[in-house]
């Protein structure tokens, strides 16, 4: 598929009955995966992009990011989506800029989110905050093809678990352009059904937090339009790599050979 027909599709998968989900990839092994065993869109996650370079999470820089998103937009055919922080830069102009970075990586989406990185004042406020996000739509609207630009409010990952104030950000992100709206960390389905309920648009719903991640029909009873999975699958990855080198290291025994796929199973979802 081109790019353009990329994009439709991937707006019209947030429109169909249900949710899409799409899980977030960390390379472009992990996308093929993902692709062959069926979804129809993927993802990235700063995270999972981090920890393949042996770093935490806000420790990419832009270049970095968009690298490692081209490398999982060129595995598959699928449309994808990336998780850009807070776009690389605090000023309008250059979260636009990160946008056409982001379609000439070949993405068809991605998300900006409203944390300033600093612990001390960690959201911008509304006003800039607001202004970032319209640059954003603006400079997608622009591309000659339907770039999905999803706001992030991180109240409840920042330190400030305020719905209301939640509520209030995402509605001011929607009205300025934003595609999809999103607010990781909500406490619980009520707060989920409360948040779609105040939207207009698609709400992505990130499942990945222990405690704070509900079943896919909870969450499309609730209103959700999208499920996305942060760094959990490559977390998962990394949780069956630990216990098998910790297996090996500690009792001097490979019985985790008999949990995993083969080279055989792997290589199906390889090219020859």
């Amino acid at each position: 598929m081109t790019q353009h027909e990329k994009a439709l599709a991937f707006q019209e998968l947030h429109h169909r009955t249900g949710a899409l989900l799409i899980p977030n990839a960390w390379d472009a092994g992990s996308a093929r995966v993902l692709a062959g065993l069926g979804f129809q869109a993927l993802a990235t996650s700063s995270g999972a992009a981090a920890a393949t370079l042996g770093r935490r999470d806000g420790q990419l820089t832009r270049e970095e990011a968009l690298a490692s998103a081209r490398a999982i937009v060129s595995a598959t055919d699928l449309p994808v989506s990336a998780d850009l922080e807070n776009g690389f830069g605090d000023r309008a102009e250059v979260v636009a800029e990160t946008i056409h970075l982001a379609a000439a990586a070949g993405l068809v989406g991605c998300s900006i989110e409203d944390f300033r990185g600093d612990k001390d004042r960690p959201l911008y406020d509304m006003t800039l905050a607001a202004e970032r996000i319209a640059a954003a739509a603006q400079a997608a609207k622009s591309l000659g093809f339907q770039f999905t630009l999803t706001a992030r409010a991180e109240n409840f990952l920042r330190g400030k678990p305020d719905l209301d104030d939640t509520i209030k950000r995402l509605l001011t992100y929607e009205q300025a352009g934003a595609d999809v709206l999103f607010a990781p960390g909500l406490p619980d389905i009520a707060a989920v059904r409360e948040v779609c309920s105040a939207l207009s648009k698609p709400f992505n719903f990130m499942a990945g937090i222990r405690g704070k991640s509900f079943t896919v029909v909870q969450l499309v009873e609730a209103g959700v339009k999208r499920i996305s999975f942060a760094s959990s699958l490559c977390r998962a990855a990394m949780t069956g790599l630990v216990e098998a080198a910790s297996e090996i290291r500690e009792s001097g025994t490979f019985g985790y050979l008999d949990k995993i796929m083969t080279s055989a199973d792997l290589n199906k979802f390889l090219p020859e």
